[in-house]
């Protein structure tokens, strides 16, 4: 089964969230949560550490991510990895191939024409509501 994963960073004053625009298919030109593939053998949670440093330059030092959920597409024998956390100082991003932007946290994330993955995206940023104590470190 291959093994993905998102991360949801918001920034300090939880007030936006980091998105990246899709260059490639699927969902090409839609806003995006950063995130990738998880090695073979690879620990899930250092493979949401590593893929966010390579995405956009934020450490394990600045965030402390929480598994928030995964998803499991039986069809596409494909496991995604939610993990979701919020910077504790401000950072540079530093961009690896996609553009990446700060969202307002109030913006219709369910928005299928804005954001990608069918309204997964607002799926998960209310359950962060729901579990904000324990997400939001």
């Amino acid at each position: 089964m291959k093994k993905l994963n998102v991360i949801i960073v918001f920034d300090k004053d939880e007030n936006k969230i980091l998105m990246c625009k899709r260059t490639k298919e699927p969902y090409k030109g839609k806003l995006n949560l950063v995130g990738g593939k998880v090695e073979k053998n690879e620990d899930e949670l250092k493979a949401a550490y590593r893929e966010l440093e390579e995405e956009t330059g934020i450490s394990k030092n600045d965030i402390i991510l929480t598994n928030l959920m995964n998803f499991d597409y039986k069809l596409q024998d494909m496991e995604l990895e939610v993990y979701a956390g919020k910077l504790n100082k401000d950072v540079k991003l530093v961009e690896e191939i996609n553009k990446l932007v700060w969202v307002n946290k109030n913006d219709s994330f369910f928005d299928v024409e804005k954001y990608a993955g069918e309204g997964n995206i607002g799926h998960m940023l209310k359950n962060i509501e729901i579990y904000k104590d324990e997400v939001l470190k």
